[in-house]
């Protein structure tokens, strides 16, 4: 595998093909089994490749790497200054009575003016209110803790400074062990509708960047940074979420959703369960991606008309390409090729990339709705293109990356 990371925001997300061996997060009732770096060809991370970041480790100090290096650390020492995060800092309550309970409110949704009281809220795609983003729910906490506690575990990986690793322990245990503080293991209240429900299960794509904090547990257990007794627990509180995300109402229903979310509970759930030690059962999602997702969701010509009718259809038609293309390299660990497949209606990943490469390039214009940024959403689709060409070297793609636009906050691309 070749070596790349990715913008800060997403840093490195998509570092995910990982070397065959056995998942080492092994957690015995009262210590660790976590291997050190001396025996690195036997670690096996969930979400990141751990050999690809031994690489970066030992140039990033480099060109290169340095100024990303730099960033890293910049918002680990932020996050040193500042609290913990806790689902039970939010000024409303759920529907259950139970702060415990993750709650949100659908980004898009606004009080209706022609009601005195604004209920029930109506729909406005693409138009985020302002007021569902504010500290009377959980999602912007819950943002800062993920992002938080990556930065700190890569900032202790990176520079072996123990303040960050201690830091991003603590961030762990407020938000998913600590009786007082955790959150309960389920997204029942996530993106409700004032007015029309308590949650809905398209709230559950508020979590598809958990993977953030698998990656930050697993760097403190390989280093041994974090007791037993908590491992255990957060195996524990991801079993529980993992079952609630199968068999709940909420879960069932974002399973079935044909779109972007539909992709995106693939990837949140497959990677918890390969941080579950669950290989086979996260091997049979994504043998089902061919005919579920894929085929139902990327036309022949590579167009993905569930993305495309949205207000924002270049920013969406790239998130859900995201999310095909972590499936395709997470499927590459497994054995599962996604990238290659082509369904019998002749949809394929690779044809959605080919439907929005002339965008990429700068040789069409746009011609579908996009209220929000264009330029911003551009930069975006050029980064996944240097993603996959990373990961499945392709060259062109790999160019279409390389831009400066595309570069400005990107470590290294590089491709065979």
């Amino acid at each position: 595998m070749n070596i790349k990371l990715f913008t800060r925001n997403s840093l490195i997300l998509f570092v995910f093909t990982l070397s065959a061996t056995n998942i080492m997060a092994q957690v015995g009732n009262n210590k660790q089994s976590i291997k050190t770096e001396s025996l690195q060809k036997e670690v096996h991370f969930s979400t990141v490749t751990y050999d690809e970041l031994l690489k970066v480790k030992k140039k990033i100090t480099t060109d290169s790497y340095y100024s990303l290096y730099k960033e890293i650390l910049h918002d680990a020492d932020t996050a040193l200054l500042k609290g913990t995060y806790s689902v039970m800092q939010k000024t409303q309550t759920p529907a259950s009575g139970d702060k415990h309970d993750y709650y949100s409110i659908g980004p898009y949704w606004w009080p209706d003016p022609a009601k005195p009281d604004g209920l029930p809220w109506i729909r406005k795609d693409g138009k985020v209110n302002p007021l569902t983003r504010e500290g009377s729910t959980d999602f912007e906490t819950k943002q800062e803790m993920f992002n938080s506690t990556e930065s700190l575990a890569l900032a202790y990986f990176f520079s072996n400074k123990k303040q960050y690793a201690t830091k991003a322990l603590e961030l762990i245990q407020v938000w998913f062990v600590n009786e007082d503080t955790k959150m309960n293991p389920n997204l029942n209240f996530a993106q409700g509708v004032p007015g029309e429900n308590a949650g809905r299960g398209i709230g559950i794509i508020e979590f598809a960047d958990v993977t953030k904090v698998l990656t930050a547990i697993e760097i403190l257990e390989l280093n041994q940074q974090m007791d037993g007794k908590t491992s255990q627990a957060l195996r524990k509180w991801f079993t529980d979420y993992a079952y609630w995300l199968q068999t709940s109402e909420n879960g069932v229903f974002e399973k079935n959703t044909k779109n972007n979310h539909g992709t995106h509970y693939d990837t949140q759930l497959i990677q918890i369960l390969l941080f579950l030690n669950k290989t086979a059962e996260a091997k049979q999602i994504l043998e089902a991606v061919k005919t579920e997702r894929i085929a139902k969701q990327i036309q022949l010509n590579g167009a993905q008309p569930l993305e495309l009718a949205r207000t924002k259809a270049l920013s969406y038609s790239t998130m859900n390409l995201r999310g095909f293309t972590e499936l395709a390299v997470l499927g590459k660990k497994l054995g599962v090729d996604l990238w290659n497949y082509k369904a019998a209606n002749g949809a394929s990943i690779i044809n959605a990339f080919e439907f929005l490469k002339p965008y990429a390039k700068g040789l069409k214009k746009w011609d579908y709705k996009q209220i929000a940024d264009e330029e911003k959403a551009i930069k975006n689709l050029k980064e996944l293109f240097a993603m996959a060409g990373s990961e499945f070297n392709k060259e062109e793609y790999c160019q279409i990356g390389s831009d400066k636009k595309a570069s400005l906050h990107s470590l290294l691309h590089e491709c065979n």
